[in-house]
C-alpha cells in the first residue's frame, strides 16, 4: 500500500529537449518558438520549478509575455544575442554589488550556456540552449525586479513601503520596456531605494570588495595552547589583508598590537589590540560573508517607503545611535543605549507627541517582579534607596512600612513603583514620548557615563539619549508662537516639571541596520539582537 502510495504522490517532471542543432541559422527562430513552447508546458508540469531546479519567481508572468500562441524568443535573433541579453548576465553575475545572490538569478545555467555559445560554433546553432537563456533570462529579470523593489526577505509588521509585489502586468510591462528600449541595467536600477543610506551602503560594497579583491587568508584557530604558535599565525592572517607590514622586519609585540587595532578599526570592534574570541572569529570571516551582512541591511532599506518625511528621527539599534534628519540633511546626531539581548528595543514605527521634563519613572511591573520585589522583601529600605514610592490604585502615595510586602506577588501586587523626579531618577530629566504597544520611549539618564561604552545594549528596552538637550531644542526650534529660542533652558534651570506637545508630530522609526556606508567605506555593528542571522536565512544567504 505504501509502494503504490508513494508512487501515485512522486512528482511529475517533465524534461525539454536539451539539444537541438539546427543546420540551416534562417530556421533557428522558428524552432527556438518550439523549443520556448515546449519550455513553457513543462514549466506547468513540473509546477513552476525550471531547469535548473529553481523555481520560477512568477510562473502567470512568464506564461503571460510569452502568449499562448507562437512564443518567440526575446533575448536572441537568428543565433546572435540581443545587447539586453549581455546587459541582464552582467547584472546577473554582478548581482552580489545589489546585495543579491547571483546564484537566484540562474547565474551559473546562464554563465554555462554563454560560455558555450561565445566558443563553439555548433552551440550557436542549438535551438533548445537559445530556448532555456530565454526563459531563464525572463525569469531572472522579474525576480531580480520584484527583489529590488521590494527586498528578497517577506513584508514584515514595518515594512512601510505600501505595496508589496508588482502585478503580472507590471512585470511585463517592464520587461517589455528594458527590450524595446534596450536598456536592462536602467530599468532595474530605477527600482532601487533613492535614500542616501542606501546609496552610501552599495558605495560601501563596492569600495569593501574593490579593497580585497584577490585577497586570501587562513583561518585561525579559537582555542589553542601554543601561543607561540598562535602568535606566528595571527601575523601571517594580518598580513594576509594588508593590514600589518612585516617586510624586512621582524614584528615584535608593539607591531602586532598595532595590526590588531588596524583590523579592529576597521571592523568596528573595540580596539584593545588584543587577538580575542570576538576578534578571532572576525579575522575567520571571509569578504563574501562581510557583503552578506551589508546585503541584508540593503534589503531593509527596500522596506521602507519611497519617500521618507522632510523630517524624521532614525534610531539605528545596533549602530547606538540616534539621527535626526531634516531636508535629507543629518541635523543631529547622538550615541544612545538600547535593550540588552533579554530585555530588547522594539523595532517600530511611531510619532513622537511631546517630551517631559523632570518625568517620574512609573517602573514596569517586568522590572517590579523580576528585580525590585525580591530585593524590597529583603529590605524595605531599598525604595528610598531608588528614590521610589508606592502609589496605591486610587493614585496615593502610600508608606512602604504598612505594607506586607512578602504577601505580594505576580498574583497579587495592587500598587505602582514609581520613581520620584529629580537627576537621581533613571529617566534623567527629559523623557521623550512616542505613540507605541510596546511602552518604550527615549529619555536622558542619571548614569551618563554609560554612554562612555563600545558595547551600549544595556537597558530594560526604552533608549537612553546622551544630546537629550539638542534633540528637546529641535523639536521646539519651529514654535516660537508659544516657545521662545531658549525656552527649555530656562525650564530646566527652574528645575520645571513641564510637558510640552509638539505642534507638529515628528516621524520616528527604530531599525536594525548592522552595516552602514561612511565616506565611502562599510561600517559594520554587531548583531546585538542575531536578527541578521534570521534575515539571512529567510533571504538564503
Amino acid at each position: 500500500m505504501c509502494l503504490l502510495l508513494a508512487c501515485v504522490n512522486k512528482k511529475k517532471h517533465t524534461a525539454p529537449k536539451q539539444k537541438q542543432i539546427v543546420t540551416n541559422i534562417r530556421q533557428l527562430d522558428e524552432v527556438i518558438t518550439d523549443n520556448i513552447t515546449e519550455r513553457l508546458s513543462a514549466l506547468k508540469d513540473n509546477e513552476g520549478e525550471l531547469e535548473d531546479s529553481l523555481l520560477a519567481f512568477r510562473p502567470s508572468a512568464i506564461q503571460e509575455f510569452y502568449g499562448t500562441e507562437k512564443p518567440v524568443g526575446h533575448w536572441s535573433k537568428d543565433g546572435v544575442a540581443n545587447p539586453a541579453a549581455d546587459s541582464m548576465l552582467y547584472m546577473i553575475q554582478h548581482a552580489e554589488d545589489d546585495g543579491l545572490l547571483p546564484a537566484h538569478y540562474h547565474e551559473p545555467a546562464l554563465t554555462a550556456a554563454w560560455e558555450q555559445i561565445s566558443n563553439d560554433a555548433t552551440a550557436k546553432k542549438d535551438a533548445a540552449l537559445w530556448a532555456k537563456v530565454d526563459v531563464l533570462m525572463t525569469d531572472a529579470f522579474m525576480k531580480m525586479a520584484s527583489d529590488l523593489r521590494f527586498g528578497v526577505a517577506p513584508r514584515d509588521s514595518i515594512t512601510l513601503k505600501k505595496d508589496s509585489l508588482f502585478t503580472d502586468a507590471q512585470l511585463i510591462t517592464q520587461l517589455q520596456q528594458a527590450l524595446s528600449e534596450k536598456n536592462v541595467t536602467g530599468i532595474l536600477h530605477a527600482q532601487e531605494p533613492v535614500h542616501p543610506g542606501y546609496i552610501a551602503l552599495k558605495e560601501g560594497i563596492q569600495t569593501f570588495k574593490s579593497k580585497y579583491a584577490g585577497y586570501h587568508w587562513d583561518t585561525l584557530p579559537l582555542n589553542y595552547t601554543d601561543t607561540v604558535a598562535f602568535r606566528q599565525l595571527v601575523i601571517n592572517r594580518l598580513v594576509q589583508s594588508g593590514h600589518l607590514d612585516t617586510t624586512g622586519v621582524q614584528p615584535d609585540s608593539a607591531m602586532l598590537r598595532t595590526g590588531i587595532k588596524a583590523f579592529q578599526k576597521e571592523f568596528n570592534i573595540y580596539p584593545d589590540g588584543v587577538a580575542g574570541k570576538r576578534t578571532v572569529m572576525a579575522l575567520n570571516r571571509s569578504v563574501h560573508d562581510w557583503v552578506m551582512q551589508a546585503a541584508v541591511n540593503l534589503d531593509r532599506w527596500r522596506k521602507l517607503p519611497d519617500t521618507l518625511p522632510v523630517q524624521y528621527i532614525m534610531v539605528n539599534l545596533p549602530g547606538y545611535t540616534l539621527k535626526v534628519v531634516d531636508s535629507g540633511e543629518v541635523v543631529l546626531e547622538s550615541r544612545v543605549i538600547v535593550g540588552t539581548p533579554r530585555t530588547r528595543t522594539p523595532l517600530l514605527n511611531s510619532y513622537m507627541t511631546n517630551f517631559m521634563m523632570y518625568p517620574y519613572w512609573r517602573v514596569p511591573y517586568s522590572i517590579v517582579f523580576k528585580e525590585m520585589l525580591p530585593a524590597i522583601q529583603k529590605n524595605v529600605g531599598y525604595l528610598a534607596a531608588k528614590n521610589l514610592e508606592v502609589i496605591d490604585k486610587d493614585g496615593n502615595t502610600v508608606d512602604p512600612s504598612t505594607i506586607e510586602w512578602a504577601k505580594l506577588g505576580k498574583g497579587r501586587f495592587p500598587y505602582v513603583l514609581r520613581q520620584m523626579d529629580g537627576i537621581d531618577n533613571s529617566l534623567g530629566v527629559m523623557k521623550f514620548n512616542f505613540r507605541n504597544k510596546y511602552s518604550v520611549y527615549l529619555h536622558d539618564t542619571n548614569n551618563r557615563g554609560l554612554f562612555k561604552n563600545s558595547m551600549r545594549a544595556m537597558s530594560h528596552g526604552c533608549v537612553r539619549v546622551q544630546q537629550w538637550d539638542s534633540l528637546a531644542q529641535y523639536l521646539v526650534r519651529a514654535d516660537s508662537v508659544r516657545h521662545s529660542g531658549d525656552s527649555v533652558r530656562v525650564w530646566l534651570a527652574r528645575e520645571e516639571k513641564k510637558q510640552v506637545d509638539l505642534p507638529k508630530h515628528v516621524p520616528i522609526y527604530l531599525r536594525y541596520f548592522t552595516a552602514e556606508g561612511q565616506h565611502g567605506n562599510l561600517v559594520f555593528f554587531d548583531d546585538i539582537y542575531g536578527e541578521d542571522k534570521i534575515l539571512r536565512r529567510k533571504m538564503k544567504l
